[in-house]
């Protein structure tokens, strides 16, 4: 999904029509916001005459009137006036409040609609995106389709309005000045033109930047302990500096179009009106025009200019919306889901039997990462995998889970194809503790139940004692309330990994992943750790990933992958007697511990 790139027009109907489908359970307060608008425009256009026909019934009348008349009659074409001015005002508030309360209503829509979609996608999926770019595209993208609603669309709507009204008012005023006055739309039309085709590109480019900027900002704040620790924060700050200062660069490009473009139509804007009083002026001089006509004609087309230099702003407002939404409904249209059939079905009472049948498995095609993987882990059996980085190990879990979906074979749960299964229900009944561990900002309480409101005080007690989360947490003034720096920071490795094993307990499953739970771990927690692994993993079918071959001695069975096939089986002493991948293993890291202990 590499849409960072995406020009945008000002103009794409399936964009809007797919856009606008927002706004439909809204519709009553879209069409009452539109009808405000429209009176807004007529009372604003109104203007125009009622000074008219101040100025030709009671200042430079054509009929003798007394001064009494003359002074009643410009008090009440004031006061109309006045009051024409405050109906405006007051329909604009109503209109500007009722179009932001349709906005945010959209917005929170679509990002609700955003946020859930991208719970649904595959972890295929997530590996391919820098979380900079998703994260621009549910705040920042979805943030200027705000201006679309509220400034873009009505503004848009607003001036179109304006330009056609005042067109109608001149020509019923007089058709032949009218006429006259608009000469200078040709010039106006080439100079838009050329304008569009020149911001265009520019306006692409500064999208581009700032799409690398946050994602290179973002994993740079993800990785500042590496940056740091090998001093490289000069080099990532020449760097930054060299992409802000490309992102400058663009910006200062597109202010030199506007610096050049708004002086133009200023420059028409004078010529139009010069070309007004010039030929208005003869026509009043002769007595075809009057003074009131001339003066409101003048009004008109220094009225009609401003809407062209706010239709030059607002095409950048629709650019940039159908731009953002683009990338939006892009997103919303990724298919990297891993989908449930139709006919799925739960299970209520899961054993914990799991099968793997002639499995192969790639992330990228035809760079296979598991080949022909067979074997049945029976209900409540401690099953370790081992193997060389990169033999398939991790996978394999997360292929139980059903984080991927197999190209070739099946994988059974209680002799159930997973695919036929509900995901909630499979999930529902394994747990998998990573080697890496990930903390969310809050109490040690939440990450243990994960704010699921359905776990007991009791349980969380229970689950933390059986993983000694308890023989730590006293060290902490508030106890299982103490706040979880981003990260984990405020906490050990090893204690890290205790309150997983605790999360993954509370949750009561029948089947637990120990993807590579032994291995990274502090010497003080050591004890703590495999006593807890003994308490996980007893009475639950339990699958083990580790590094350490030492911790994995006393499991049911040992099976030992080698670039992605399963090339031995058995307990660790029968895979000793044979002397294969799993002695040579074994041998490799005893003889590491011995020059350790040396």
């Amino acid at each position: 999904m590499q849409d960072d790139d995406t020009l945008g027009k000002a103009y794409d109907a399936k964009l809007y029509k797919r856009l606008f489908a927002y706004t439909k359970p809204y519709f009553k307060y879209v069409a009452l916001a539109l009808l405000l608008l429209l009176i807004a425009t007529l009372s604003e256009l109104v203007v125009p005459i009622v000074t008219k026909m101040m100025i030709d019934r009671f200042i430079k009348s054509e009929i003798p009137l007394m001064e009494s008349m003359r002074i009643s009659g410009l008090i009440n074409f004031s006061m109309l006036f006045l009051g024409i001015i405050l109906l405006f005002s007051i329909i604009r508030y109503g209109q500007v409040n009722l179009m932001f309360y349709v906005s945010q209503k959209v917005l929170f829509d679509l990002r609700e609609e955003l946020y859930n979609h991208l719970k649904k996608l595959s972890m295929n999926f997530f590996q391919k995106q820098p979380v900079g770019r998703l994260v621009t595209r549910i705040t920042n993208d979805i943030e200027v389709l705000n201006e679309f609603f509220t400034a873009g669309v009505v503004g848009f709507l607003a001036d179109i309005f304006v330009l056609v009204g005042i067109v109608i008012f001149m020509l019923l005023l007089n058709w032949k000045l009218a006429l006259v006055s608009f000469v200078i739309i040709p010039l106006i039309l080439l100079v838009s033109i050329v304008f569009r085709k020149v911001i265009r590109p520019v306006y692409r480019e500064v999208r581009r930047i700032h799409a690398k900027i946050n994602a290179y900002f973002a994993e740079n704040l993800a990785g500042m302990k590496i940056v740091q620790m090998f001093n490289r924060e000069e080099k990532h700050i020449t760097e930054f500096d060299s992409q802000i200062d490309e992102f400058l660069k663009n910006n200062m490009r597109s202010v030199r179009v506007f610096s050049v473009f708004f002086p133009v139509i200023d420059s028409l804007s004078a010529l139009a009106l010069a070309i007004v009083l010039w030929y208005g002026g003869l026509q009043h001089f002769n007595d075809l025009i009057t003074l009131g006509t001339l003066v409101a004609f003048n009004s008109y087309v220094q009225r009609f200019f401003r809407p062209i230099r706010d239709l030059s702003q607002k095409y950048n407002i629709l650019q940039n919306s159908m731009a953002s939404s683009e990338r939006i409904f892009k997103l919303l249209d990724e298919s990297d889901v891993i989908l449930e059939q139709e006919n799925s079905v739960e299970i209520k009472d899961v054993n914990g039997e799991i099968e793997f049948k002639n499995v192969s498995f790639y992330y990228k095609e035809d760079e296979w990462v598991l080949n022909d993987i067979s074997f049945k882990i029976n209900p409540g059996e401690k099953v370790a995998l081992v193997g060389a980085t990169g033999s398939g190990k991790t996978t394999i879990a997360m292929l139980i889970a059903r984080f991927y979906d197999i190209q070739k074979g099946n994988i059974y749960l209680d002799g159930k194809d997973i695919k036929s299964l509900k995901k909630s229900t499979l999930r529902r009944n394994l747990a998998i503790v990573l080697q890496d561990v990930f903390l969310f900002s809050g109490t040690i309480r939440d990450n243990i139940k994960l704010w699921d409101e359905s776990i007991s005080e009791e349980r969380i007690m229970q689950a933390a004692s059986i993983a000694n989360v308890d023989k730590f947490i006293s060290k902490f003034k508030k106890g299982f309330d103490e706040m979880i720096m981003e990260g984990g920071a405020n906490l050990s490795t090893g204690q890290k990994q205790l309150i997983s094993f605790a999360r993954a307990l509370a949750y009561s499953p029948e089947i637990l992943i120990l993807d590579e739970a032994t291995s990274n771990i502090d010497s003080e927690t050591e004890y703590l750790i495999q006593d807890a692994l003994e308490k996980l993993t007893k009475n639950r079918t339990s699958l083990i990933i580790a590094h350490r071959l030492s911790t994995i001695q006393n499991v049911d069975r040992i099976i030992v992958l080698h670039k992605g096939r399963i090339v031995e089986e058995g307990s660790h002493r029968e895979l000793l007697k044979k002397k294969g991948v799993y002695w040579k293993l074994y041998q490799l890291q005893w003889n590491q511990q011995t020059i350790i202990s040396q």
